[in-house]
């Protein structure tokens, strides 16, 4: 009988015969909704003639549907990769690839790239640092630029219908995820999604609700060509793929995180923040425990539920996964308070090494946000950061606007219940009292660290820098040393050592050794 699984059969064959490729090896990968057939410089995606409760390729004009939406959905990410659709062509019962003949079936073509290039694998091998994670926060955040805004009200709704199904598929894995953690995780999920609600519906009204990613965690994303590139973006369904872009965010973050990996996550954070320069994103802050946990909730029951198509020998490691991601997901949903830190001294003392060092110790996760004077001024006079500026651009009245600055977002940092560090000088009682009075009225912990090195310190550091927001150099530090602090009640640090020993002076002072 001539069943669609008989005629998909054929096209593995075909597919999979390196006669069909000019004689180049073949490689296969399935998984349970495509096969990807390896060969040369091209992969060949088709999807299976399948039906779950979240897909339906059963036809062919749902499967080539299905890979033109794929095409759409990784267009902001990935255009490089997807390079259109070919047919599979029967021509008097023959099947030929790219041929004459009527489609039987249709496959994506791609272009191929090493498969040992995506980032999990790189994060296994301890490869994530801080440059690839810069990179990766930038090409997220220009993908992000290019997506389509959607309709937010049917994925808020959606939400609500994530966590309800989190419910019931926890009850059905009670044995690896416990009721008595399980019914705290759910009903403090509901609450969080019930406060930020009213801030979603005003992201969505601000068009930060886009036809997002869907599914980007570090198996998704490759190097190529020397940059992260995210592919495979969910395509299936149009509102599990969309959502807040803080939401698209938050399961890289949270596969960052649950990797072990705290500072690349802060660092694609920061990063991501300062590439889109958008007051509107703090506030969004507040809901960064709800998107992470909720990510990280999902993967758990996704994971456990592999385990009845799995062989004996994995239960045990994939037992192990979902109970992790379950675990993470509980802690992701409590974070801890918030503190502001300023982190003040003279030019050359390593206060921008240090609140990036210091930023992931910061709960909640993934760290701090850093708000750096330098970055501020230049952001306010519209240049980049590493465009020097003239001695006009600092003026008491200038950098008093820039101070305001820092105060007001280090305050609505706080407010929407993350912590942040403010990176300045701070030379200026003044300065020093307008972000103490910024604080006043939150709830949450404010300490002010100054940091102190000898003028030949300072000097050997800025002569050293290249390609910084900064503009102080040698004069700059030497004039420095006339300044009048005042008196300077934050705690002094020592930072004349190096920046992992100025770290470790800083978190004694904080009380975090």
């Amino acid at each position: 009988m001539n069943t669609s699984a008989t005629r998909q059969n054929a096209i593995w064959r075909l597919l999979a015969d390196p006669a069909t490729h000019g004689g180049q090896t073949v490689a296969r990968i399935d998984t349970h909704a495509a096969s990807v057939f390896l060969t040369g410089s091209f992969a060949y995606k088709v999807k299976r003639d399948v039906k779950f409760p979240f897909l339906d390729f059963s036809t062919l004009a749902k499967r080539k549907a299905a890979l033109e939406a794929e095409i759409v959905a990784n267009k902001p990410f990935a255009p490089q990769l997807y390079l259109g659709l070919v047919p599979i062509t029967s021509d008097n019962g023959k099947l030929t690839l790219d041929g004459k003949g009527d489609p039987v079936e249709w496959a994506l073509r791609m272009r191929r790239f090493d498969e040992t290039q995506t980032l999990d694998h790189l994060a296994e091998a301890g490869r994530i640092e801080r440059e690839l994670a810069t990179a990766l926060a930038l090409a997220v955040a220009q993908a992000h630029e290019r997506a389509p805004v959607v309709d937010a009200a049917p994925w808020i709704s959606a939400l609500r219908d994530y966590i309800d199904q989190n419910e019931t598929d926890f009850a059905q894995h009670a044995d690896i995820f416990p009721q008595i953690d399980a019914a705290p995780l759910i009903e403090a999920t509901r609450a969080a999604l019930d406060r930020v609600r009213p801030l979603l519906v005003k992201r969505g009204a601000d068009g930060f609700v886009r036809r997002g990613h869907g599914d980007l965690h570090l198996g998704n994303i490759a190097m190529i060509d020397g940059a992260p590139i995210p592919f495979d973006a969910l395509e299936f369904d149009p509102v599990m793929a969309s959502g807040d872009i803080l939401y698209d965010l938050a399961f890289l973050l949270m596969d960052l995180v649950e990797r072990d990996l705290g500072p690349a996550a802060n660092t694609v954070l920061n990063v991501y923040f300062a590439a889109r320069r958008n007051d509107e994103d703090i506030d969004a802050l507040a809901a960064l425990p709800l998107f992470m946990s909720l990510r990280a909730a999902i993967r758990a029951k996704v994971t456990a539920a592999k385990l009845p198509q799995a062989a004996a020998e994995k239960h045990e490691a994939i037992t192990a996964s979902a109970r992790a991601y379950f675990k993470l997901a509980c802690r992701l949903i409590a974070p801890a308070p918030p503190r502001a830190v300023a982190v003040g001294g003279l030019s050359g003392t390593g206060k921008s090494v240090l609140a990036r060092m210091l930023a992931p110790c910061l709960a909640p996760e993934p760290g701090a946000l850093v708000l750096r004077s330098d970055v501020e001024r230049k952001a306010m006079l519209g240049v980049v950061e590493t465009d020097r500026l003239p001695e006009a651009a600092y003026t008491r009245e200038v950098t008093a606007r820039v101070y305001a600055v820092l105060a007001q977002k280090a305050r609505r940092i706080l407010a929407a219940g993350h912590s942040s560090i403010i990176d300045a000088v701070f030379a200026r009682p003044q300065e020093r009292t307008m972000v103490v009075e910024a604080m006043r009225g939150k709830p949450s912990e404010f300490r002010g660290l100054f940091l102190t090195a000898d003028l030949a310190t300072r000097i050997a550091r800025v002569g050293g820098r290249v390609g910084d927001a900064s503009d102080a150099g040698g004069a700059v530090a030497r004039a420095q040393e006339a300044y009048d602090l005042g008196d300077l009640d934050w705690t002094k640090v020592d930072a004349s050592g190096t920046p992992e020993d100025t770290l470790a002076n800083a978190l004694a002072a904080l009380g975090k050794n």
